[in-house]
Formats: C-alpha cells, structure tokens, sequence
C-alpha cells in the first residue's frame, strides 16, 4: 500500500510538472505548439494514471 501511495504522488508530480511546462512554452511558432500539446498529452495521461492508482487504494483500504 505504501508503494501505491508513493505512486500516486510520483504521477501527481509528474501531471503537474508537464502541465506548468506546457504553459510556459508560448503557442506559436508551429513547433512549439506541438511541442506544447505533446506535454499536455503527457500531463493527461500521468493525471489519468494517478486517478487510477487513487481508486485502486481506495478500493483496497474499503476491503
């Protein structure tokens, strides 16, 4: 459960640490806006991940 927990921070830091990137990265020439969107897409997915860890230690601190 400990090692879930460390986890769960691990991607919220990494969510949090692509996003804030993201938004210092300004929109235009071409290739920093896709540069931009690919470190969105990244954040969306450590954030997504992280939500999934969350509802796993849930499930497993209600058992």
């Amino acid at each position: 459960m400990e090692e879930l927990k460390a986890k769960i921070k691990e991607y919220g830091r990494l969510a949090a640490t692509l996003s804030r990137q993201a938004g210092e990265i300004p929109s235009y020439p071409k290739e920093n806006r896709k540069q931009k969107q690919e470190l969105l897409r990244q954040s969306v997915e450590a954030s997504r991940e992280c939500r999934e860890l969350i509802q796993k230690l849930k499930r497993l601190q209600a058992a």
